[in-house]
């Protein structure tokens, strides 16, 4: 059974929601025969590579929030994020456009390291404040998974992969999604956000009953 995830690695409901996610599949009786295809989806596609803007400042922009605001919102984040094992460095986040980690996502899927790079782009982002944005950042990353460093560079120096990127996010508009994470299993059953574990559960439940 095949569950396609729509996210951004900048998104931090996408980490806390591909962790939920997981922690259901551990306790689901058919976990070998699922197949998980993540697919890409730009929270804001003309963000820049560089800003000088923390994301803190950029949250306040974006929703019409103060300073302080913004960031006791971003604690409220990382407080669930931390529910689930995971570590958020808010303040020392480096905001960035995350075309180009797509790019090298759908490469490593291809190269049967999906999992792999895609967890590592989001610890990278959330946890380790790297820049996943500047192209030697993503080759090393991709390195660190086990990727050709000099094909990664490589790929990244032309334009690889844009139409599969294009393309997640085409089928994405078509299918009505706005936001992510957005889970779709087996092609019929969503799970539209970072939803209790419960809900996961029920879905992965719901959609192998169905297939059956």
């Amino acid at each position: 059974m095949k569950i396609e995830v729509w996210s951004d690695f900048v998104c931090p409901f996408c980490y806390i929601g591909k962790r939920r996610l997981e922690k259901a599949l551990e306790l689901f009786d058919y976990r070998d025969e699922i197949e998980i295809v993540y697919r890409s989806f730009e929270l804001d596609p003309v963000a820049p590579k560089d800003t000088e803007s923390s994301i803190h400042e950029l949250l306040a922009v974006k929703y019409g929030l103060s300073l302080e605001q913004a960031q006791e919102s971003n604690r409220n984040v990382a407080q669930q994020a931390q529910a689930e094992g995971l570590t958020y460095n808010f303040d020392t986040i480096v905001p960035t456009n995350t075309f180009d980690a797509h790019r090298v996502a759908h490469y490593a899927g291809e190269q049967g390291k999906a999992k792999e790079m895609t967890e590592r782009l989001f610890r990278a982002y959330f946890t380790d404040s790297l820049h996943i944005g500047e192209r030697e950042t993503l080759v090393r990353l991709a390195e660190e998974v086990g990727l050709n460093g000099s094909a990664v560079r490589d790929l990244l120096e032309q334009d690889a992969y844009a139409d599969e990127v294009r393309e997640d996010e085409d089928e994405a508009r078509r299918l009505g999604i706005r936001g992510v994470p957005f889970f779709v299993l087996r092609g019929k059953y969503a799970v539209s956000g970072a939803q209790p574990l419960e809900i996961f559960q029920g879905a992965l439940l719901r959609a192998w009953e169905d297939r059956e």
